[in-house]
């Protein structure tokens, strides 16, 4: 990349050039863009026809390398290397035009993403600095592993695609679909998989336990919300994917993880009599007859390349199935699947799979001895040998290798390279951007990329509060190689939220469009320092976040509204008017805990710590509560000097309030437009014996608003009219 004077200044004169015999890609491409610059920046341009650049004027140019006007271009402007590299693109932007050429279709799409990424708006106007790119993927494989959506997800679901994976140049999309998509042929199985869900939810579990309370597998019952979306849905979803040149790969879980087979086919499970069955008996032969007509759906609707079939974490104890126990369970894992494997293969579709019971130093040879709560032992199956891999398992199958990070230092690195000797391709899975020795493990043969991975229901909260620094973090490996230092790379990516926000939210933020006003809070202030956390030396005077601005106030030594844990308030904060939005800006005294929201199923919100809450008041006498959770809207004052890089705000902004201290600006959109509000108070929870939640002391700096936005005067009536 590399910076060039000039820029293009943007308005709605610029043509969007396509050629006269356009294809669809190219006029794709050009009404993204179109779109782009309509909702963002309010510049409706126009899509233009053309047989050959024009000597003069500005215009934009985007387009794969046989559109014939890149061709013209690439001739002239030749010297790049990227547009021969596979999903490479070349971007050249002067104060005269923009071209994104593309080696390829996808190409010339990632051209296109990073286009979106360097538009700027300054005082009114819109304009594209000067630049050129030379730009192409690290990794083939770069994927999110996530649950198909529910109903209510899929909006969400398609603005992820669309505005997030496409963005950061993602191809991948691993969806688990269990038996949440209309089974023609088996009814029962949708009938059982609600059935499950609606139990895990209504008992607060995410997976039920064997009968001797043995470890089971996870439900995943929260997939597509635990919900059945009819066919034509998942084809749109995977139609709309494949606009963005993302590939979809349905996870559908064999062997283990059953339950969506067995909740109403419990004659196939190993353990029948279990409340919940989880594993499937691989020396029944009616277990495929069952499975590949599962199979079969979801390869209709989904046309789908390639199929991960799990394989993970195989619990079952062993010898409790009369026709398993007398064999190896090691022969019965690569048995069954070579069944699925070659099921497949003769449809022309990839088989992938979990990888860890491919590794005996893993998983355990042959048994593996573990106990239930009561401190019974049993033995689980454990990972083949080295030399049943080499014998039994095909070579083309794809290993998600999510045990890259072990406990023992090095480990995770020799089971990559046991798999690569192998001769398998393996991805990262269950990616983080924290894996040692990436750019050495990278370079192994064989491994072709990654994916992070969501094991709850797919919807904003759980993508924004648990996985963004993955998502973002991944991203960067994938597609550049680059390795950045987890601290850098975590105020980038907390830099990047309120961006990310805006795109995969609905919601519009008032201060996007509409003055902040600072509220007057100086009567309420009454603390400097709570719980070690000094703010005398906090700013007074003006602060900002975006649009947003502050003004910190002092009152006899007091810098802010402190309110400790234990049921306690603040004074009232009095507003007095309609106002669209409130924002807030408030810290924690020390960190709290946000656990994944796979560890809550039936309440994702909770996960996050709840440290206090905003009580609005309105001049009704209604009330409405805004919780503060940590790691959503709210993070500890010292958070610019140490934390955990994971540890960000999907929904607030940093600001340096001096001092060390870092204040977190969280915007809250009144959903009661017209009825003025009374007042806020800023209240903590009561300390409940028995909660594994962790209290701090809630700090309140500032508070500003965004008020109604007066109508324009029309004059005066005059008669007649």
């Amino acid at each position: 990349m590399e910076a060039r004077g000039g820029r293009l200044a943007m308005d709605a004169s610029i043509p969007i050039l396509v050629p006269l015999q356009a294809s669809q890609r190219d006029l794709q491409l050009a009404q993204l863009l179109v779109a782009e610059l309509s909702d963002k920046y309010g510049l409706p341009v126009a899509v233009q026809k053309a047989t050959t650049l024009p000597a003069g004027g500005r215009f934009i140019l985007m387009g794969a390398a046989p559109n014939p006007l890149i061709q013209e271009y690439l001739r002239s402007h030749a010297d790049s290397r990227a547009v021969h590299e596979p999903e490479g693109y070349l971007l050249e932007a002067d104060a005269h035009a923009v071209i994104v050429a593309g080696a390829d279709d996808a190409g010339a799409l990632y051209g296109f993403e990073s286009l979106r990424q360097l538009f700027h708006a300054e005082g009114g106007h819109s304009y594209v600095q000067g630049v050129r790119v030379r730009d192409w993927p690290a990794k083939p494989f770069r994927g999110v592993k996530l649950y198909l959506p529910g109903h209510e997800n899929i909006a969400y679901f398609r603005r992820f695609v669309r505005d997030f994976m496409a963005l950061y140049k993602y191809n991948q999309l691993i969806v688990e679909v269990n038996g949440a998509m209309r089974l023609d042929r088996h009814p029962e199985v949708n009938a059982g998989w609600l059935e499950l869900a609606r139990d895990m939810n209504a008992t607060r579990r995410d997976r039920s336990p064997g009968p001797g309370r043995q470890l089971q597998d996870s439900a995943n019952a929260d997939a597509a919300d635990g919900e059945v979306l009819e066919r034509s849905e998942v084809a749109a979803l995977v139609e709309y994917a494949r606009q963005f040149h993302i590939e979809v790969v349905p996870e559908i879980p064999s062997l283990t993880h059953s339950y969506f087979l067995l909740a109403r086919h419990r004659e196939l499970a190993e353990i029948p009599a279990a409340e919940w069955p989880d594993t499937y008996c691989p020396s029944n032969p009616k277990v495929y007859d069952l499975l590949f007509d599962v199979l079969d759906e979801y390869i209709e609707v989904m046309q789908p390349r390639m199929v991960h079939v799990g394989h993970d974490e195989w619990r079952m104890p062993w010898g409790v199935c009369p026709l398993c126990k007398d064999q190896d369970p090691r022969e019965l894992f690569a048995q069954d699947l070579n069944e699925i494997h070659d099921y497949l293969s003769r449809r022309g579709i990839r088989t992938a799979i979990w990888g860890d019971h491919l590794i005996e130093p893993l998983r355990g040879e042959r048994l593996r001895k573990v106990s239930n709560p009561g401190g019974a032992s049993y033995g689980t199956p454990g990972g083949l040998s080295a030399e049943q891999v080499k014998r039994l398992i095909p070579k083309d199958i794809l290993v998600f290798n999510w045990f890259w990070d072990d406990a023992q230092e090095g480990e995770g690195e020799a089971d990559d390279k046991m798999l690569a000797d192998w001769g398998f391709e393996q991805a990262y899975g269950n990616m983080q951007p924290d894996i040692r020795n990436y750019g050495r493990r990278a370079a192994l043969r064989g491994v072709i990329g990654g994916a992070p991975s969501s094991w709850a229901a797919t919807n904003e909260i759980n993508f924004g509060k648990d996985l963004m620094f993955d998502f973002l973090g991944c991203a960067q490996l994938l597609w550049s190689g680059q390795v950045p230092p987890l601290d850098e790379l975590s105020q980038t990516v907390q830099g990047l939220l309120p961006g990310v926000r805006r795109h995969l939210s609905a919601e519009v933020l008032p201060s996007d469009h509409d003055p902040v006003v600072p509220v007057d809070i100086a009567d309420a202030l009454n603390s400097r320092t709570a719980e070690g956390i000094n703010l005398d030396g906090l700013k007074s005077g003006k602060v900002s976040a975006g649009r947003a601005v502050f003004n910190l106030s002092r009152r006899e030594g007091q810098t802010a509204i402190a309110v400790e844990p234990g049921g306690h308030e603040s004074r009232p904060l009095a507003i007095g008017d309609d106002v669209s939005s409130i924002v807030f800006l408030h810290a924690s005294a020390k960190p709290a805990g946000n656990a994944p929201a796979y560890e809550g199923t039936w309440n994702y919100a909770d996960t996050a710590d709840l440290l206090g809450w905003y009580e609005v008041t309105y001049e009704d006498g209604f009330v409405i509560t805004i919780p503060l959770r940590y790691g959503v809207n709210v993070l500890e004052a010292g958070w610019a000097k140490n934390h955990a890089p994971n540890h960000l705000a999907y929904e607030a902004e940093p600001v340096d309030c001096g001092s060390q201290a870092t204040f977190f600006s969280y915007e809250w959109v009144n959903p009661r437009r017209g009825i003025p509000v009374r007042d806020v108070r800023l209240k903590s929870p009561a300390n409940i014996k028995g909660e594994n939640r962790q209290v701090s002391t809630l700090f309140l700096a500032a508070v500003s608003v965004v008020k109604k936005r007066p109508a324009p005067d029309p004059g005066p009536v005059r008669s007649g009219e």
